[in-house]
């Protein structure tokens, strides 16, 4: 596997793999305010969106990994593929109709796709070449994923948003026709992306079957169970910190917009706004490909304690700020949680073994971050305003400061005696 013909194609596919469900994971982040006008939502209502999609990894994340140990890694790449766009599809019923518990069942299934791509190319990418260069080539390969992380909002803002809004006092004065026409109008907007989406997913899967990938070193045998993960303290404190990283990225981009609209720049729109998502995977993007070469170069842990610091500086900085500085602040986040996420994978599933499989599936099921963190800030945002629900975040960057800098060592002292 070592051979570079043999490695090249199969990294590629993968990657290139890594590209499309960024795209489209990302999209949710102007899909949650476009669903909270077309279908009347609260904050915490709202946040559901990434609860249902992320909820998808936690549920799904075991059962795939034991499918994929069961039919191999190619098999489990199709079947996200034809699954992301079943669930793709489902789009076009919940425009019609716009029931939102359909649109959230839509996400889920999107998502159970996507859990088959994640279990698969993660682990897939870290054993494909040499080991000690696993982190350098995940941040590559998340590099070629924000590309398509920061195009996500991008064009979703422009088919979901609107340049020039209709003022909640003009939304107010509509009669009851007319709100309902305007709110079905407003729903309708989704079929396009995701249609799109859906036959793009059904096109690559098809292809893919139909390319030979190469079988990795150990992708049969004994695979563990999650309770035998319990012995590796290093892997069950790294999948809390995969929980925490995950939870505070996905929280912070969930309520970007709303934040932005109430930071006081004046005639910001929805559209505007969504720009600072942009940014902030722009900032992911050019992070992980600086981390390609760092963390070649640099001790990861440590590069892990300075990134968790500097996150949680510059969310101090803007929830005590307003304006330009208070959003500025919140993207230029993304820059230093660019190259967590690499680190915290190789960290948790180093000296492994047998149970590598399994230990992934542990930490894919951590990506549930992603699903409780953003109605935790809903909820806070409901009752205490928006800009006070990002103590949660600065609560997961203090974890992640921790595990850093004691946590692992600790654990990983440990893990090696097992």
């Amino acid at each position: 596997m070592k051979n570079s013909k043999n490695v090249v194609v199969p990294l590629l596919v993968v990657m290139g793999l890594m590209f499309i469900w960024n795209l489209s994971r990302n999209i949710n982040d102007v899909l949650i305010p476009h669903l909270k006008r077309a279908c009347q939502l609260t904050d915490f209502q709202s946040s559901l969106v990434q609860s249902a999609f992320f909820g998808g990894y936690f549920l799904l994340a075991l059962p795939v990994g034991q499918f994929i140990g069961r039919f191999g890694y190619k098999a489990g790449m199709v079947t996200g593929l034809l699954t992301a766009a079943a669930g793709a599809f489902l789009f076009f019923p919940a425009a019609d109709t716009r029931y939102y518990p359909l649109f959230l069942t839509a996400l889920f299934i999107m998502a159970a796709g996507f859990t088959f791509l994640e279990v698969t190319a993660t682990p897939y990418i870290s054993v494909l070449g040499d080991p000690e260069r696993a982190s350098s080539r995940l941040s590559l390969a998340s590099a070629v994923g924000s590309v398509g992380a920061t195009l996500g909002p991008f064009i979703g803002s422009r088919f979901l948003l609107h340049a020039t809004e209709v003022s909640p006092g003009t939304i107010a004065g509509f009669s009851i026709d007319q709100l309902g026409s305007y709110l079905n109008a407003e729903a309708q907007l989704v079929k396009t992306p995701y249609l799109s989406l859906g036959g793009l997913f059904l096109a690559i899967g098809l292809l893919l079957y139909f390319i030979k990938l190469p079988k990795i070193e150990g992708e049969d045998g004994h695979a563990g169970s999650i309770r035998d993960m319990l012995k590796f303290r290093h892997t069950v404190l790294g999948a809390l910190g995969v929980f925490c990283y995950l939870g505070a990225e996905v929280g912070i981009v969930s309520f970007l917009i709303r934040y932005a609209k109430v930071s006081g720049i004046p005639g910001l729109t929805e559209q505007s706004a969504a720009l600072f998502i942009t940014l902030y995977m722009a900032l992911v993007l050019t992070g992980r490909l600086a981390g390609a070469y760092l963390l070649r170069k640099a001790h990861p842990p440590a590069i892990l304690a300075f990134c968790s610091v500097a996150a949680l500086v510059l969310v101090g900085i803007s929830m005590t700020s307003t304006g330009y500085v208070s959003v500025y602040a919140l993207s230029l986040v993304g820059l230093f949680t660019s190259v967590m996420y690499p680190i915290l994978f190789t960290l948790s599933i180093k000296n492994l073994g047998i149970y590598t499989k399994t230990g992934s599936s542990l930490i894919i099921m951590s990506i549930v971050g992603g699903a409780v963190i953003p109605p935790v800030m809903g909820l806070l945002s409901d009752g205490f305003g928006i800009q006070k629900a990002f103590i949660v975040p600065m609560l997961c960057y203090v974890y992640l400061v921790y595990y850093a800098r004691a946590g692992h060592t600790r654990a990983q002292a440990s893990a090696t005696q097992v």
